[in-house]
């Protein structure tokens, strides 16, 4: 098997440049100590990604704008814009199936590319990876990391080697020297967790972790002893899959509020926000759900759950919130909400839906009523057409989710 792992290089960031830069910009943000990061008033101020001259200063991932400042006063900080970012991603795909059918997306930002087939990368693929790299660059304006190998664990293990705009290999001989040097912690899936479980035994590099007894590792760590020995030897049996045939097990939308939900209202209305976002990305999927589940966490960060397997299955937007409603109302206590999230489960193909003579005419009206709701937020986007409950009010109409602007989950924020 022949594996290319592809991965932009800072993606939020340098996407945010190249949309810039392209828009008339004159300074490209990869330059200067920059960040992308959601808004610190309302809580969400964390680095999502930063440039290498911010990495220079010590600003990190994951920590707030306010720790981020106190080591580079200067840092510019922008919101993240994930519709953009979702282009991206597109357009990098657009590229890498022009060389092969078998595109596995691993995340927003990397893919990995299953070679085996394609006569021509096979016969030079490190040729053929440059030219990849290149045209991502030249054509899209942003750069990745390419790592080769004959699974997908050395091709991602390949492309972390150095960056960025870099191609890499790492076959099965040339582990010694590329990947047992490197600290334990470096291995995809060692954690901090275990790596400090191995230190305690001196196995501090990968090659220490791969020449160790397995059978010490499978006692000390149990079946994730396994795991990591075989990765630190190169070995990875995992299949590219593309992700139409991954089957989902589930769709989840929630967010984090900059302020305390006291009142059913209040609640009620931000729940219908979220259940438009999963209704329409259960109908998108052509599934239906037999289970819905609401979590809720108050202002005193303590949370709890609650969930209903269905009689038959549902998609429609109307059903999903009248199952939300009611289960928040079995519940809720009053306390103060400050987050909240509505989930569905147990999906199957919608043609397979089970309708009782009672509810057919009430269920094929909303279904009517969502699919052309549907087609027009597909064509005018998602704020073109909203519920009378959303006039007048500073809610949202579809809230959280990966296309609407947002994205408080995800570092986004309110204006």
């Amino acid at each position: 098997m022949l594996v290319f792992h592809v991965d932009a290089n800072s993606a939020y960031l340098s996407w945010t440049a190249a949309a810039m830069l392209e828009q008339g910009c004159e300074t490209d943000i990869r330059e200067i100590p920059s960040a992308i990061a959601g808004d610190p008033e309302n809580r969400h101020g964390i680095i999502l990604a930063k440039s290498i001259p911010a990495k220079q200063y010590g600003v990190i991932t994951g920590e707030s704008i306010y720790e981020a400042r106190k080591k580079c006063p200067n840092l510019q900080v922008f919101a993240p814009d994930y519709d953009l970012f979702l282009r991206c991603s597109d357009a990098m795909y657009e590229i890498l199936s022009g060389y092969t059918p078998v595109i596995q997306r691993y995340s927003v930002d990397e893919c990995f590319c299953d070679m085996t087939c394609s006569p021509a990368v096979v016969k030079d693929p490190v040729k053929t990876a440059y030219e990849i790299k290149d045209r991502i660059r030249s054509e899209l304006g942003f750069t990745v990391n390419i790592g080769i190998g004959t699974n997908k664990l050395c091709a991602k293990m390949a492309g972390e080697l150095r960056k960025p705009d870099m191609v890499h290999t790492l076959w099965h001989d040339e582990l010694p020297e590329k990947l047992w040097p490197l600290p334990v912690r470096e291995l995809f899936m060692v954690g901090r967790a275990t790596e400090r479980k191995l230190a305690k035994f001196n196995i501090r590099t990968i090659g220490d972790l791969a020449k160790a007894n397995p059978v010490f590792l499978r006692t000390l760590l149990k079946s994730h002893g396994q795991l990591v020995y075989e990765y630190a030897n190169g070995i990875d049996n995992s299949s590219v899959t593309v992700n139409s045939e991954i089957i989902r097990k589930g769709i989840g939308n929630g967010l984090t509020y900059p302020y305390d939900m006291e009142t059913e209202e209040e609640i009620f209305r931000e729940v219908l926000a979220l259940c438009e976002r999963v209704g329409s990305r259960l109908r998108k999927l052509k599934r239906t759900a037999g289970l819905v589940s609401v979590y809720l966490r108050s202002s005193s960060l303590s949370g709890y759950s609650h969930q209903v397997r269905l009689y038959s299955s549902i998609d429609t937007t109307t059903e999903i919130y009248d199952t939300a409603k009611q289960l928040i109302r079995e519940m809720w206590k009053g306390e103060p909400v400050r987050a909240m999230s509505i989930s569905v489960a147990e999906l199957t193909c919608d043609e397979h839906v089970q309708l009782s003579i009672f509810d057919r005419k009430e269920r094929e009206k909303a279904e009517h009523l969502d699919r052309t709701v549907d087609e027009i937020r597909n064509m005018f986007g998602d704020r073109s057409i909203f519920r009378g409950t959303f006039a007048n009010s500073d809610t949202e109409p579809m809230q959280g989710g990966v296309n609407d602007g947002n994205y408080i989950m995800m570092g986004g924020y309110k204006q």
